[in-house]
């Protein structure tokens, strides 16, 4: 009877431990996890980008087809009308374009999707954000990173130099894997302050030599010096860019590593769960331009 008895409170420990266990688990895949998403220069946000380009691309071509049957349908009646066709002594137009990228290009928004996927795998739309490592208490280290899709701005291509570039990041649409983080990231203890300081800046002061006219497909690596606003502060940054022209867009991406928070005057954020959080950032940015 005795042995029994043992033998349940045994059996009993051992459930309770394992249920403990599977809690604990839980709790951690669930809320501590590290669950980043890629970086913008990963295979997955590589991969992510063309899916977006591709899905633009074929969006576009279905969209002009009916539009090119029209347009021939017009010239083959207009031909019908005033027989042959006089040479008029002009260049044509295809040919006189100058440059494939020459001119003023804008943030294009409508490429990829922002989604529960740009927080925890990899982002197929434009974003500005951030990565940024902290100590869980209990649990060990976790990569967070915020980013927000409002992001508007122009590019401008004279030759073959990148002549100026203005971008604007809504930093009150950021966002999380988490919607308690993101709340708290956007408030004074979060750091950055989103209410007094809602938007975060760059402006290019320094032109970019592209060197030559890029050819489709063959990403070009740059320096873009120029200076960066966030928290109200600003500082002249160098920041190494890949761009990309494909399918009629220009894909610009890359990275500012070691960014020190008390360079922009950003408090280190402060939680009860949050042990200790690093004061070096990395600023990242995926954008698409079109014309």
């Amino acid at each position: 009877m005795a042995q029994a008895r043992n033998n349940r409170t045994r059996n009993l420990a051992l459930i309770g431990l394992l249920g403990l266990i599977a809690v604990g688990f839980l709790v951690w895949w669930f809320m501590f996890r590290d669950t980043s998403a890629a970086s913008v220069d990963s295979v997955a946000a590589a991969e992510a980008r063309e899916e977006a380009i591709a899905e633009a691309a074929a969006n576009n071509e279905s969209a002009e087809a009916p539009a090119s049957a029209d347009m021939e349908e017009d010239e083959n009646q207009a031909a019908d009308g005033a027989g042959s066709a006089v040479d008029s002594g002009q260049a044509d137009s295809a040919t006189s374009a100058g440059s494939p990228i020459e001119g003023l290009w804008a943030v294009d928004s409508s490429i990829g999707t922002f989604d529960d996927a740009c927080l925890d795998v990899a982002c197929s739309s434009g974003f500005v954000g951030f990565r940024i490592n902290e100590e869980l208490v209990g649990f060990g280290a976790k990569t967070v990173v915020g980013r927000t899709p409002n992001v508007t701005g122009t590019m401008q291509v004279a030759g073959t130099q990148i002549t100026s570039v203005e971008i604007v990041a809504d930093m009150t649409a950021i966002e999380t894997d988490d919607s308690g983080r993101t709340s708290a990231l956007k408030s004074a203890a979060g750091g950055l302050e989103t209410q007094r300081f809602p938007e975060a800046t760059f402006v290019l002061v320094e032109p970019i030599e592209l060197g030559s006219v890029p050819v489709e497909g063959v990403p070009i690596e740059v320096n873009a010096v120029g200076d960066l606003t966030v928290h109200g502060v600003t500082n002249r940054v160098t920041i190494p860019l890949t761009a990309e022209l494909q399918a009629g867009l220009v894909v610009v991406y890359g990275s500012l590593v070691d960014m020190q928070l008390g360079d922009y005057d950003i408090p280190k954020p402060t939680s009860v769960v949050v042990l200790s959080v690093e004061e070096i950032a990395t600023m990242e940015l995926q954008l698409f331009f079109s014309r």
